[in-house]
């Protein structure tokens, strides 16, 4: 807990630097805080504009509101790099399927379930199915200059989710993991990591977290299958973040894995996780049950959650950013630095893919598919 002092000089230091950023002719150098937030339309208002410098905000995450045509995103995520140094980290859920956040003037990328059923009648097409979508998809975000994917989904698919069904690959772990690496590949040849989600595992329950809140009652013995993918993919150096779920694994803690320091400490120190960890959208009905969104936040983060999203409520972003003070200790630092990491690594030049005989190649596989 920090003491009345160090908070104020906490809150004063953070209204300094926005103050400053806002005010530079030029990007200022500036870390990379814990929050990601979103806008509301095609360009940038002034609020945005001063909301995106402020030091507590580290990304930001575009959805289909905020996409007209292909000129349009090139201008807005061209507009968003310019405004820090470090860039803010610019992601999007786009996963495939029914989940893909841009579509006039992208490629249809299949859902995810299609390509496990592609590799359970041949497991090499399979791959080569994973691998191809995982290019144009990086390739594609990437020329628009989107630095990250929340995808792959490493939920089992177990049948009766209302949330998750088709965006999972297969029931089986060792297909998902199979299937997984070579998606991987295929992303990070198009200049993308991967954000394994929803941890530690959301096919099984059937309710979905964006309008209520789920309940597993399964033992944590029984809820190790569906570990099992982020511990193989982790082993294997093939995920770059993961986000977790708002879920409570009523056997293991009371808390949804978001608000759990147990879930959290679990990846870190029994998975072995060291990359970012993002919450899921914090504005969801399934993170309401630890109160307002100062609270959500604050709780996320005590958890141990590295970027927290705040995502659809303009007003909650506001409060969030005048009234939260995490004291900028050793610990703060280092969460920076691993959203730094991930944000250069994404923002390296990849060239023009779009014209690369391997882009066209991928993008030929696709539309039977799709």
């Amino acid at each position: 807990m920090t003491t009345a002092a160090s908070s104020s000089s906490t809150s004063a230091g953070f209204a300094e630097a926005a103050e400053s950023t806002t005010l530079a002719a030029s990007p200022r150098a500036l870390p990379l805080g814990p929050l990601m937030i979103d806008i509301a339309g095609h360009q940038l208002s002034e609020l945005d504009r001063e909301r995106l410098c402020h030091p507590l905000v580290g990304g930001i995450i575009l959805f289909t509101r905020n996409y007209r045509d292909p000129e349009q995103l090139r201008a807005l995520t061209a507009e968003i790099h310019a405004l820090r140094q470090p860039q803010l980290l610019i992601a999007v859920d786009h996963e495939g399927g029914r989940v893909q956040r841009f579509r006039a003037g992208f490629t249809r990328l299949p859902a995810m379930r299609s390509l496990g059923e592609t590799y359970a009648a041949d497991s090499e097409a399979g791959r080569q199915l994973a691998r191809a979508t995982g290019l144009v998809l990086a390739a594609e975000l990437r020329a628009h200059g989107v630095d990250y994917a929340f995808t792959p989904v490493l939920d089992l698919d177990y049948g009766p989710s209302r949330v998750i069904g088709d965006r999972a690959f297969h029931r089986d772990p060792a297909v998902i993991v199979d299937l997984v690496k070579a998606l991987g590949e295929g992303l990070r040849a198009g200049g993308m990591g991967t954000c394994g989600k929803h941890y530690p595992g959301h096919g099984y329950v059937i309710p979905d977290s964006h309008v209520e809140l789920p309940v597993d009652e399964r033992p944590l013995s029984e809820i190790q299958e569906d570990i099992k993918p982020y511990r193989q993919l982790v082993q294997a150096g093939a995920l770059d973040g993961v986000m977790a779920a708002h879920v409570i694994y009523r056997q293991v803690d009371p808390a949804t894995a978001v608000f759990s320091r147990h879930w959290i400490d679990y990846l870190r120190q029994d998975v072995g996780f060291a990359g970012v960890v993002f919450t899921d959208d914090l504005s969801m009905a399934g993170a309401g049950v630890v109160g307002d969104m100062l609270a959500r936040v604050e709780t996320a983060y005590a958890a141990g959650c590295d970027m927290l999203l705040v995502c659809n409520s303009p007003d909650a972003v506001g409060d969030v950013l005048a009234r939260w003070q995490p004291p900028q200790d050793a610990a703060y630092q280092a969460r920076s630095a691993r959203i730094e990491r991930l944000a250069t690594a994404m923002q390296h030049p990849v060239g023009d893919l779009l014209a690369s005989a391997a882009y066209r190649a991928a993008q030929a596989l696709l539309p039977a598919v799709a």
